[in-house]
């Protein structure tokens, strides 16, 4: 990472609301312009995103995704000649359309676009946009693509699974990776509904982070919608040699045959378990199903916190102790990361911060204040050590931090952002002196910005609004 790092100071400026599932999400008034996130090359600022459909070929033989992409977007600003999405040097852009019903008459335009360099983690997709598109006008963008060997697309062949039996596929998002799997506005400040057709070869299962999916078995084509808004990191598909079993009324989980009898054994029963403790204290729980797939080794992390269905490398079978937590870790995120959202990845603590207290709120109704002071206390231990091997100047050490252009967000994903934003949130419970009264403010800024994204500023008007 760079050196040139600023003393980080709260912002109270609000972000835009982008996007809703519901009409009555969309008719919320805009508020002023998003912070400025420095990891995006887009111009989102000038655009809506309504909703965003992906159509998906897979070809492990090639191992490449033919993708068609479309974009229902209203332009905001009057002078906006070009559409700026977010995109990646290992995507291949074959074409870019424009659909409008300008002037009573449906229009539609071949358009001009060039790929422009950004970081080592992106590129820009800069799009012309003709001049019958004005202020406030709905209209599509459709983009095909093929993928290649991107961040985001992980191929493994046979061999790299738990059975040996047939090629995988997974995707993964965080931070900024999804921009190699679709062109977007890859930023956390835009959320929107999508949908989604993926058409694989037969034998082969996939599912994505939806609200709703469906298989026509005459064309092997899946097809999935997720109703509510969510940022382009969320966006994920698996795919491989699952099968699932039921372990809850609202829960199932995946994974190859061979794990499935463990992987089952080890939650049957407990999600539910952990999913009502959650509602309990932090309001309902939002996204309708939670299920969770156990990836193979490859997996880059232990665990993702994709709505409606959860990554977990399955390594983490191994052991009862941090299964529980990571998989309740997944869990808070539902309401804190993916229903409320830090707007810039700069304030990712605004979801780690809070999703590891929420974390500990829930091992603590479940398993009791014994076992989450043990784990809190090994974690805050680590974090000490990381302090003073690093210094309390150090850019990575702080709790909310000012990127430099180039550096990737991903950096971020350490103990500093959950542990720091873990300490933070725990220092504004202990003002309140209650903290059963802190879980109340909790349930109710859950309810005032969820499927929004904040800044700083947000959480601490809020709460010292809500104890004036």
């Amino acid at each position: 990472m760079a050196a040139a790092f600023e003393r980080p100071t709260f912002c109270c400026c609000r972000k835009v609301v982008t996007g809703s599932s519901k009409s009555e999400e969309r008719s919320r008034p805009r508020g002023p312009p998003c912070p400025v996130d420095i990891a995006s090359s887009s111009n989102f600022q000038h655009f809506e995103l309504r909703h965003l459909h992906l159509e998906l070929e897979v070809n492990f033989v090639r191992r490449q995704i033919e993708a068609v992409e479309v974009l229902d977007l209203v332009s905001l600003e009057p002078a906006t000649r070009s559409l700026v999405l977010d995109s990646h040097q290992s995507l291949l852009i074959r074409s870019v359309s424009a659909k409008c019903s300008c002037n009573s008459a449906h229009n539609s335009w071949p358009l001009i676009h060039r790929l422009d360099p950004f970081t080592d983690y992106g590129s820009s997709l800069v799009i012309t946009l003709p001049a019958a598109i004005k202020a406030h006008t709905n209209f599509q963008i459709i983009i095909k693509y093929t993928t290649a060997d991107g961040p985001a697309i992980w191929w493994l062949d046979p061999e790299l699974t738990s059975g040996n039996s047939k090629p995988f596929l997974f995707t993964h998002g965080h931070s900024v990776c999804n921009r190699s799997f679709f062109p977007c506005f890859d930023t956390p400040a835009v959320k929107s509904t999508y949908s989604a057709t993926v058409m694989v070869p037969p034998g082969i299962k996939v599912l994505m982070s939806a609200t709703q999916s469906t298989f026509d078995e005459q064309e092997n084509i899946y097809r999935f919608q997720m109703e509510y808004p969510v940022p382009a990191y969320l966006l994920a598909l698996v795919a491989g040699d699952l099968i699932s079993a039921d372990i809850g009324p609202r829960s199932r989980v995946w994974a190859e045959p061979c794990l499935l009898k463990m992987a089952t054994a080890k939650l049957n029963g407990t999600v539910e378990r952990w999913l009502s403790a959650a509602e309990n204290l932090f309001g309902p729980y939002m996204w309708e199903r939670y299920d969770v797939v156990f990836l193979p080794p490859s997996f880059p992390i232990v665990a993702m916190e994709n709505p409606c269905l959860t990554f977990i490398i399955s390594c983490i079978l191994e052991s009862d102790e941090f299964l529980i937590i990571d998989v309740i870790h997944e869990i808070a995120h539902s309401w804190f990361g993916n229903a409320v959202t830090n707007a810039t990845w700069e304030e990712m603590w605004l979801s780690e911060g809070l999703a590891t207290y929420a974390q500990r709120r829930i091992t603590t109704e479940t398993y009791g204040a014994a076992f989450t002071c043990l784990e809190t206390t090994f974690r805050l231990e680590a974090l000490h050590r990381q302090l003073k091997l690093l210094g309390d100047e150090s850019p990575v050490s702080r709790l909310q931090v000012k990127f430099e252009p180039g550096v990737n967000p991903s950096s971020l994903m350490n103990l500093f952002t959950y542990e720091k934003g873990f300490c933070f949130v725990y220092y504004l419970s202990q003002l309140c002196g209650d903290t059963k009264c802190f879980d109340s403010f909790l349930r109710a800024y859950v309810e005032k910005f969820k499927f929004t994204s904040v800044v700083a500023g947000d959480l601490l008007e809020f709460f010292l609004g809500f104890f004036s």
